[in-house]
């Protein structure tokens, strides 16, 4: 709690849209395909008392190789998904973008995905998140495959805190986890060491109020998906910022487009 008050003092008005209101919720939410994947390990070290190992992993839909780094008993993508689920929505033509629409990002980055598509509410790959989108809580037990390749999931909230544990605790993670001070353009006394390969990178993110859409901070932060509703509309969300020298958890609009890092199933 007292990292969220410092959050809200130092924050830009649209971070604080972002995650300003980790507690709160509307009066909505008062109640509160077989695919094959292939990976291979490339090289190992030891950081701290944690074994860290790095591999890398085939999504067989679209052929995609990723890097991966395993902390501990976690395996992660190192990279942002960057499969194109484009499963309509009420409200929205596709379900995942590119920033500013432009396929170079999406190269870069990876794709920026609503909730529904995180959690492949269209059930296109496996029910574990059949219907699970905005205007619904779900609560679900067990690992959830969502928009992952198969033999991978979407990271619920508590295996993102068991990552920060691996790493040093949230207050250690923001820098441990950046992929690079080049990358973000923070010149404040953090070090990016980035040992655990990670390479976390400021992708951005895309909001929509209903009205119109528009794409924020790339350059400057990030947002990762979990697969933990906090109501009918937000679900739990991990912030990188630059100017934040932690790793946030705070909820989130479900209708808002984060990036995805998929983890290994056990």
């Amino acid at each position: 709690m007292k990292k969220t008050f410092i959050f809200v003092a130092i924050a830009t008005f649209a971070l604080l849209t972002a995650c300003g209101s980790n507690s709160s919720s509307s009066a909505d939410d008062a109640d509160v395909g077989n695919d094959a994947v292939s990976s291979s390990d490339e090289s190992v070290i030891s950081s701290s008392s944690v074994s860290v190992s790095f591999g890398t992993m085939t999504d067989s839909r679209d052929n995609r190789v990723y890097k991966t780094t395993t902390i501990g008993e976690q395996t992660w993508m190192a990279e942002n998904l960057d499969y194109a689920y484009t499963e309509p929505t009420a409200m929205f033509d596709s379900s995942s973008f590119c920033y500013n629409n432009k396929a170079d990002s999406c190269a870069k980055y990876g794709r920026l995905y609503l909730w529904s598509a995180a959690m492949d509410s269209a059930a296109k790959f496996s029910d574990d998140g059949a219907g699970c989108g905005n205007g619904t809580t779900c609560s679900l037990s067990g690992a959830v495959r969502g928009i992952c390749p198969e033999g991978w999931h979407l990271p619920s909230k508590e295996e993102w805190e068991i990552l920060f544990a691996n790493v040093g605790g949230q207050g250690d993670a923001d820098a441990a986890l950046k992929s690079s001070r080049e990358d973000w353009g923070y010149t404040g006394p953090s070090v990016y060491t980035n040992e655990f390969g990670f390479s976390a990178l400021p992708a951005g993110r895309r909001e929509d109020n209903g009205i119109s859409a528009g794409f924020y901070d790339v350059g400057s932060s990030t947002n990762f998906w979990t697969s933990n509703a906090y109501a009918d509309y937000h679900a739990y969300q991990i912030l990188l910022q630059d100017i934040m020298e932690y790793a946030d958890i705070c909820s989130f609009y479900k209708d808002q487009a984060y990036s995805v890092r998929c983890v290994k199933d056990n």
